[in-house]
């Protein structure tokens, strides 16, 4: 039911009324709808999110107005600059020293400065040290293979390719902790193959996921584009049907040089990426599956 909040802060006069309002215009707020009349007049500033902070015990260590911001150092000479512009009131140099205080690290996780526009008027910016502060809560996955089973459905066509991908996947699965006994490798004649092995290997249950390695090249065949769109959707229906994760590592190049290029001579390596995505996946069905 709460659908925002709103800080409302009683300005002293109407000279740091307006200077505030020019600093939060210089600083990019979007204006709000403002009010007016015989007593007196408002102006409504609006941010992305608001938070209500309570206080007991102590006196808060910070000011009353508190801004979030991200990138503190720029909003800081931004600040700076606007004090000393005309539309800021022109403070002098000696003032801005004291009423502008340095960037310094707090005790809970940030770092803050503080600027006093008038008496009675300070504002305070802060940006978290906290890398995932304001982000939503979501499930991820861990990027450890350790304990889980994969199997690797690679195609023999063009094994000069396929080849390349198998040992970028192998590699991947044993850097994150797969043991060999836990990757079951399956090759097949060609892309077209590979969802239906897939399919097989992923109904028996006894793998977390599936890996797909293949590739193709329009330049050999007059019907790439039919191969793939079936060889994409038999893989795809695959996963969705079985409930297995499966990694999607088939090329599909114009060029025998593009593929190479993509098996890790230049591209870096998709059999590796495909492995790292089924390792993740398999992660996070897994702490789905303990949410239920």
């Amino acid at each position: 039911m709460i659908k925002g909040i709103t800080a409302v802060a009683a300005v002293a006069s109407g000279e740091a009324f307006e200077r505030l309002g020019s600093l939060f215009r210089a600083l990019g707020f979007e204006s709000g709808k403002g009010w007016e009349d015989n007593g007196g007049k408002g102006s409504a500033f609006l941010a992305p999110v608001g938070n209500l902070e309570l206080v007991t015990g102590r006196a808060p260590a910070v000011p009353a107005l508190l801004v979030e911001v991200t990138q503190l150092d720029a909003v800081y000479d931004a600040v700076r600059a606007w004090m000393l512009s005309t539309e800021g009131g022109a403070f002098r140099t000696e003032e801005i020293v004291v009423r502008l205080t340095a960037v310094a690290a707090t005790h809970w996780n940030s770092r803050l400065f503080t600027v006093e526009l008038a008496p009675g008027l300070k504002l305070g910016f802060w940006e978290s040290e906290n890398a995932l502060h304001g982000k939503p809560i979501a499930v991820e996955g861990d990027l450890s293979a350790a304990g889980k089973r994969f199997a690797i459905v690679v195609a023999r066509w063009n094994a000069v390719i396929t080849d390349r991908l198998l040992q970028g996947s192998l590699d991947a699965l044993h850097r994150s902790g797969a043991k060999a006994e836990d990757i079951e490798i399956v090759r097949v004649p060609g892309a077209w193959e590979i969802p239906s092995a897939a399919r097989m290997l992923a109904e028996t249950k006894r793998v977390h996921a599936v890996i797909t390695l293949g590739v193709l090249l329009r330049g050999e065949t007059a019907h790439y584009e039919a191969i793939y769109n079936e060889v994409a959707r038999g893989i795809g229906q695959s996963a969705q049907e079985t409930g297995v994760p499966h990694a999607f590592g088939v090329l599909t190049c114009e060029t025998l040089e593009q593929a190479l290029d993509r098996a890790g001579l230049k591209a870096g390596n998709k059999g590796f990426e495909a492995a790292i995505a089924a390792i993740e996946m398999a992660s996070i069905q897994d702490k789905i599956g303990q949410v239920r």
